[in-house]
């Protein structure tokens, strides 16, 4: 696990608050201005590092704290991991609290375009609680951020908060997306309330072939629904908003994190889903993120996968039958069925990924995804086990 924040020694006047890492490949592919980018003095070889490569535009130079200045330039001076940070990826400046934010990491599986801290919502298992701020200045930020970010880049979230909070500014910032990486898959991560106003689903009609949503869904009646997202209403608005999105021709995802409420009834959302939102292309059930709001609902919202595994086993059944991709997120091998192994998706970011001290000796760690860094041994299955050689080569 490698955090996205370090403090580091920044000097000089660095004209810019977001920097491309670059290398010599960054260099020899010319596809950012010089401007835009700090030169990796790291991994650019001595014999490399002529009188004219230096004295190119470069907005700042990326040293160890060991290494010299470059002579009346900026520069960023690594005192920390320095993994953290490597040629290929984004970082963000504080010049007041000297320390770098990595906004985008070269090969992350993870990475995401964070909207806004603001949301409508309050679900009772948030792992980003909300914030009544303004934050509308992020949309040119994000724009800005999207002409860094790897032309090879396979797929982005957008998340929050809420991104539908932006209005425009979320359109704004998917059209940037579509224009900079067109190869690109990006995937908005909301809870869909607000785009019950076809108006505004509208706005996201045509923009790209690769922009796809994922929308909760936590009950097939509005009561556990609205009652999950602490939210009178929601459920209602939620499925306004998911048949606006369709009809604006729009990918829908639906996810289910499996809090105790919702893994109870999981074979009846399955129905709902499959009578009710037969346009839905992909399911995810997920497994709950022991952070932020959840740490004070335990009681009411963990729900060990090993009691639950004929649910699950049925649910998966069904959504396969129907023609619907479905996914198992954030739940370790050794916690499900084996049925199940070939469903459950590497799905937790890097830098919050971890495994636990029972992984040492399992055969199947490669191809596992692990926990939560932050995980307790409250949030943790009985189930937790290593796996032996003979059965891990059955996973996948």
């Amino acid at each position: 696990m490698l955090p996205l924040e370090s403090k580091e020694a920044i000097s000089g006047h660095i004209q810019t608050s977001l920097l491309k890492i670059a290398g010599l490949a960054e260099i020899a592919a010319g596809t950012h201005p010089f401007e835009r980018m700090a030169l990796d003095l790291r991994v650019v070889p001595a014999s490399a590092l002529s009188a004219d490569l230096v004295d190119l535009p470069w907005a700042a130079f990326l040293r160890e704290e060991s290494q010299a200045l470059v002579p009346g330039r900026p520069s960023i001076g690594l005192s920390g991991n320095p993994s953290i940070v490597r040629a290929g990826d984004v970082i963000e400046l504080d010049h007041i609290q000297q320390k770098i934010a990595i906004r985008y990491r070269r090969g992350d599986k993870g990475n995401v375009l964070f909207a806004t801290e603001r949301c409508n919502s309050f679900c009772l298992m948030c792992s980003q609680p909300p914030r009544q701020i303004q934050d509308d200045w992020r949309i040119e930020q994000l724009c800005e951020l999207a002409e860094l970010i790897d032309r090879s880049e396979p797929s982005l979230a957008i998340s929050g908060g809420e991104p539908t909070l932006l209005g425009d500014g979320l359109r704004r910032v998917i059209a940037k997306c579509a224009e900079v990486l067109p190869n690109t898959q990006l995937h908005v991560l909301s809870n869909g309330r607000l785009l019950s106003n076809q108006s505004l689903a509208n706005l996201f009609k045509g923009l790209t072939p690769r922009l796809s949503w994922g929308i909760p869904l936590y009950g097939d009646h509005y009561a556990l629904h609205d009652y999950v997202v602490q939210s009178e209403g929601a459920f209602a608005q939620t499925i306004r908003g998911l048949y606006a999105l369709e009809a604006a021709q729009q990918r829908i995802e639906i996810r289910v994190v499996l809090v105790r409420p919702a893994f109870e009834r999981i074979q009846e959302i399955t129905r709902f889903i499959l009578r009710n939102l037969p346009f839905v292309e992909h399911v995810a059930l997920m497994g709950i993120e022991p952070v932020g709001f959840a740490k004070a609902h335990y009681e009411t919202l963990w729900a060990d996968p090993a009691d639950y595994a004929e649910q699950l086993t049925a649910s998966t059944g069904a959504f396969r039958r129907a023609g619907v991709a479905v996914s198992l997120y954030n739940l370790p091998l050794c916690t499900i069925p084996q049925a199940l192994w070939p469903y459950a998706k590497q799905s937790i970011s890097n830098w919050k990924n971890d495994y636990l001290d029972a992984c040492s000796g399992c055969a199947a760690k490669t191809q596992c995804g692990g926990f939560f860094s932050w995980v307790t041994p409250q949030w943790t299955s009985r189930a937790v086990s290593p796996i032996k050689k003979e059965t891990a080569c059955l996973t996948h």
